[in-house]
């Protein structure tokens, strides 16, 4: 058994395979989903724009990825779906939090130089403060879900067996590889804005990997789309939202602001991203807490069947 290609000497399928096998149910559940909003926006006589479709399939895709991906976990690493990394224990909060504010100051900074630079204004836009406290939950709420759905595909399960099939930075250049090819089909896209896209994925990929949770990423992911989009009315990797804070005004080479996708397809976002690679890389508030320690690396018993000459650890899982 020790040479055979799908299963490993202590008798579990090799994590390449599963792998492969978690890309190919998410490749089903995107499917499933989009069938399920066309067919209902046919049967309604629906024609949603296009943020409000993306809201609509993401809260499809969501808890269709969340169960694929219990029935993946309990199977081959007989462990609980939190050990993909949103479980609600450790420094969960903390994490997120510390998201948050690192994506919003990440944004901020791209936008601010933007406007030192002369290359954006903004002026502020006057609504009714009830209706924009309902679209900042609203908007809020669409960012989130897409996050968690990103986040679990790019750096959930599939990354995490990758990283236990040919290390942590061949699974990051692999996954941050197919986060820009992704978003390739984004209107007003550039060669800059799937450099930078592939960029994100790294520090997003290292949040992942010292914290073995995913709020820290989601938590950056959300942040970042949240103010760019909706505070300061910039389009979000080519999408552009209906109710903003405020109207901006770009101008300026399109290397550098990125245009009508929006910051992520200049070279400003570049800086930044190398800027918060480092930082995530080698902050010292960045760590993985004991709780997720013990969920995720600690060893599983071995199957009932198993070698007993190979040991049993979080690269077998």
């Amino acid at each position: 058994m020790a040479k055979n290609s799908l299963f490993r000497a202590n008798g579990r399928v090799r994590p390449i395979w599963r792998f492969f096998l978690s890309v190919l149910i998410i490749g089903i559940v995107v499917v499933v989903a989009g069938t399920i909003l066309g067919v209902a926006a046919h049967l309604l006589s629906w024609h949603p724009g296009q943020v409000t479709a993306l809201a609509v399939q993401g809260l499809v895709v969501l808890p269709l990825l969340l169960a694929a991906f219990k029935l993946l976990t309990a199977v081959f690493e007989r462990r609980p779906l939190g050990s993909v990394g949103l479980a609600f224990r450790g420094r969960w909060g903390r994490e997120l939090a510390h998201g948050v504010v690192l994506g919003a100051v990440m944004i901020l900074v791209v936008a601010g130089s933007e406007r030192l630079l002369g290359l954006v204004t903004f002026s502020w836009i006057s609504a009714p403060l009830g209706h924009t406290a309902l679209e900042c939950v609203a908007v809020g709420a669409v960012f989130l879900v897409a996050a968690c759905n990103e986040e679990l595909i790019f750096r959930g399960y599939p990354f995490q067996r990758l990283v236990d099939s040919i290390g942590p930075v061949g699974a990051i250049a692999v996954l941050s590889a197919l986060f820009g090819a992704a978003h390739l089909a984004n209107s007003s896209r550039t060669w800059v804005s799937t450099v930078n896209t592939m960029l994100v994925g790294v520090p997003l990929a290292i949040a992942y990997l010292r914290t073995r949770a995913l709020w820290l990423p989601v938590g950056i992911h959300v942040s970042w789309n949240f103010v760019q989009g909706f505070l300061l009315g910039l389009p979000v990797s080519g999408l552009r939202l209906s109710t903003t804070l405020v109207q901006p005004e770009i101008r300026g080479p399109l290397w550098l602001t990125g245009g009508n996708y929006g910051p992520e397809g200049g070279v400003l976002a570049t800086a930044v991203v190398l800027l918060a690679t480092v930082y995530v890389l080698l902050s010292k508030r960045i760590y993985i807490s004991k709780e997720m320690r013990e969920l995720v690396l600690s060893p599983v018993p071995p199957l009932p069947d198993a070698r007993r000459d190979e040991p049993v650890g979080p690269s077998d899982s």
